[in-house]
């Protein structure tokens, strides 16, 4: 039996008297791109930050490669091989492009004083190794042309390509990825979408992501996953989700039935 990268186990977290999050149990396989749906207020990105280590669960269990990790803080979680973006991309604005990917980069060689000391000629050949994976990144998410600019001239849909690049700078396994194509214009969209399905094939990435394009849903996930009401109340393959008639009822509409 296959063992998932992401196991989530009857999970709670309230706000107040409200369950956000009520019991939600699911599983992400290796190597997958699974989708995370349901309507407004199901609990999905709440879930994303339990998952991430944004918010702690108050009951229930996370585990990331048979690891616990529902009680680690959020940098323990990215450093484990776990990164996810956001609704809204975080840059630093003042930052140029190419330093705001550099700054995802694990065991940064200016992290350490004692290395930059005793081994300046390693953490120089460190430095250039990283330079050039960030350029790499940034022509992967096409922004070559914006590498020296200050990340506060892109526009909202630059920003959350620049803010998949720095995911990936990270060296992730597993990518949790928030209302990817929000805001976005189609032409961005699409290239973000084909960037996640390279990286499936190419290094056999594993994603999971909250969108409400069904269309996107559909043609790029294996499985998809739906919440409503802070539970999991369905899941399977895409064609199987659009005919289980929970999800129908609760998101989907007939239309998407048929």
């Amino acid at each position: 039996m296959t063992v998932p990268i992401l196991a989530v186990r009857e999970v709670v977290r309230t706000f107040g008297g409200l369950r956000a999050v009520d019991g939600a149990s699911l599983d992400v396989e290796r190597g997958s791109i699974t989708a995370l749906i349901g309507p407004n207020g199901a609990g999905k990105s709440t879930l994303f930050n339990v998952v991430s280590g944004f918010l702690p669960a108050e009951r229930g269990s996370v585990q990331f490669e048979e690891r616990r990790i529902d009680r680690a803080a959020s940098y323990r979680i990215a450093q484990r091989g776990l990164v996810r973006t956001f609704q809204v991309p975080r840059a630093l604005t003042r930052l140029s492009v190419l330093d705001n990917v550099l700054l995802a980069a694990p065991n940064h060689s200016g992290e350490r004083l004692s290395g930059l000391l005793l081994r300046p000629a390693r953490a120089r050949a460190r430095e250039r190794s990283a330079r050039g994976r960030a350029e790499e990144l940034l022509a992967l998410v096409r922004l070559e042309e914006h590498t020296h600019d200050y990340a506060g001239v892109l526009s909202g849909g630059q920003r959350k390509l620049l803010d998949f690049a720095r995911v990936l700078m990270a060296e992730p396994r597993l990518v949790l990825l928030d209302e990817p194509m929000a805001g976005v214009n189609p032409t961005l969209g699409r290239q973000l979408l084909e960037h996640v399905l390279q990286l499936r094939a190419a290094e056999g990435m594993t994603f999971l992501f909250v969108e409400h394009d069904l269309d996107v849903v559909m043609e790029a996930s294996d499985r998809v996953i739906v919440m409503n009401e802070g539970r999991v109340i369905a899941s399977g393959t895409p064609a199987e989700v659009r005919t289980d008639s929970r999800v129908v009822d609760a998101y989907l509409g007939a239309a998407w039935s048929t």
